[in-house]
């Protein structure tokens, strides 16, 4: 059974349907990336799957369970991370109230401490700068920071909006790796990434979303080495 199970969902702003009949599944244990041009309807299904956005159709199951009517605070205790585009990180809160932030529907505090360590280790940079605002951080430390607030929820899924937006190559190189890491450690990711050659490159699978409507869905390999795909995502067609 798929983790996660987005059954021909559609949603709207008011009356512009930005979501037509979507579906796609996320299994344990998976990298799978969402990859489409600006204005396609990425952000939205995360969003959706989030409950930040209501369905005007189709369903969203996760590990077995209906998400409709759930709200986004009980999505969360059920298992989904979500570290939005734009990282949204609370500017005049510390790098540690932030952490703690993610981790508020927790009461064990021997998990919280495991999971702060988890998060510090993956992310030692933070670890650095634990008692700074968080507004004060670069664009790179803000992003890792968003990702472990996401993860200090200890979620079976976490689903990342634009991890490497506005970042220098090297700390693209850097996130990428990191949500390797993520993986490795057992956590289930589904991706939005406008870099989408670097994220089929760590992707086990992805889906191609044209105009609020799934276009193509296979392996990442196969999608990396289609030329339709490449010429309208990777910047250019094969040889």
């Amino acid at each position: 059974m798929a983790l996660l199970e987005v059954d021909g969902i559609s949603a709207a702003y008011g009356r512009v349907r930005v979501l037509a009949n979507v579906s796609l599944h996320v299994d344990a244990g998976e990298i799978v990336t969402l990859i489409g041009a600006n204005g396609a309807g990425k952000t939205t299904t995360l969003r959706a799957i989030s409950g930040l956005v209501r369905l005007t159709g189709g369903a969203v199951r996760f590990a077995g369970r209906d998400l409709a009517k759930r709200s986004p605070d009980e999505i969360v205790r059920l298992g989904i991370g979500h570290a939005p585009e734009g990282r949204r990180v609370f500017a005049r809160m510390t790098v540690r109230e932030n952490l703690e932030l993610g981790a508020y529907t927790r009461s064990s505090r021997t998990e919280f401490d495991e999971d702060y360590e988890r998060v510090l280790d993956v992310f030692p940079r933070l670890r650095e700068r634990l008692t700074q605002k968080s507004g004060t951080l670069s664009g790179g430390e803000q992003q890792m920071l968003a990702i472990g607030r996401a993860l200090m929820s200890r979620p079976q899924l976490v689903m990342l909006d634009e991890p490497s937006l506005g970042l220098s190559p090297i700390l693209v190189q850097t996130i990428f790796g990191v949500i390797r890491d993520i993986a490795a450690r057992g956590t289930t990711v589904l991706l939005i990434e406008q870099n989408a050659r670097q994220a089929l490159t760590i992707a086990d699978r992805g889906y191609v979303l044209e105009l609020g409507k799934i276009a193509l869905a296979d392996t990442a390999g196969n999608l990396l080495a289609s030329d339709a795909v490449s010429a309208a995502y990777l910047g250019g067609a094969h040889a």
